[in-house]
């Protein structure tokens, strides 16, 4: 008999109110990473489909946020103070008088993406994604690892573009209308392929912004972006509506 057999409901209604139960009694924190699909299934001893039904539910609620490679969330309550806006890194760089250029990693369509991305784009079957990796240099130094999987039925034609000399964010500007955004900063160290990339050693830090938008309740981008701690700053100023 599982932890969670003591009533009739279905299974991942009992693992959603087990969540919401620990979350609404402050065990689980505001901001704070959820145990993992894995520790789930371990400690309420039901299958891993039902907890991930819970979890697809939830976040597709508003009580959870996936971010793509990072985990699954305790989302903050609503509404949220706006901190960052959504700007251009291209018009940012020729703002301050530097060069940029833009070199394309990659540029693909991920056919059947893992279970985390999927989860992400709150996917009720399996479908593609469009992912591309941008690598952004003002004056030829990297400042900016722009990595973005985008949900091909809001945005076509996404990996038939060059964005060497087009912007993503332009692109997509254009190709669907962004009704919602969520953004969630960590200071992480670099990986491997990251300092790689960003001509950096392993392990030195980085400020990591991910980023997911919506068109309607339909999720349009996951995206994350990775700047160089020693080259950039993240920040916004805007007007009050307070006192």
């Amino acid at each position: 008999m599982n932890a969670l057999s003591d009533s009739a409901s279905p299974l991942y209604e009992k693992v959603k109110a087990f969540v919401l139960g620990n979350i609404g009694s402050g065990k689980w924190a505001r901001n704070s990473r959820l145990p993992s699909e894995n520790e789930l299934v371990s400690t309420l001893g039901v299958s891993r489909m039902t907890v991930h039904r819970a979890l697809r539910e939830l976040t597709s609620e508003g009580h959870l946020r996936r971010i793509q490679g990072v985990g699954t969330f305790i989302a903050p309550p609503r509404p949220q103070s706006t901190l960052i806006e959504i700007s251009n890194i291209i018009t940012e760089i020729k703002a301050r008088g530097s060069r940029h250029r833009a070199e394309v990693v990659v540029l693909e369509r991920i056919e059947r993406p893992e279970a985390e991305l999927l989860l992400a784009f709150e996917f009720e079957t399996v479908k593609p994604v469009d992912h591309s990796l941008v690598i952004h240099f003002e004056n030829d130094r990297p400042v900016q690892l722009e990595e973005r999987y985008v949900n091909p039925d809001l945005v076509s034609g996404y990996i038939d573009q060059d964005f060497s000399t087009l912007a993503t964010y332009d692109y997509l500007q254009n190709a669907t209308p962004l009704t919602e955004v969520e953004h969630l900063i960590s200071a992480l160290p670099a990986g491997e392929n990251q300092g790689r990339l960003l001509h950096i050693r392993p392990a030195d830090c980085c400020l990591v912004l991910h980023r997911k938008t919506w068109t309607g309740p339909v999720v349009a981008t996951v995206n994350t972006f990775t700047y160089v701690g020693s080259r950039y700053s993240l920040g916004s100023r805007y007007l009050h509506g307070g006192k």
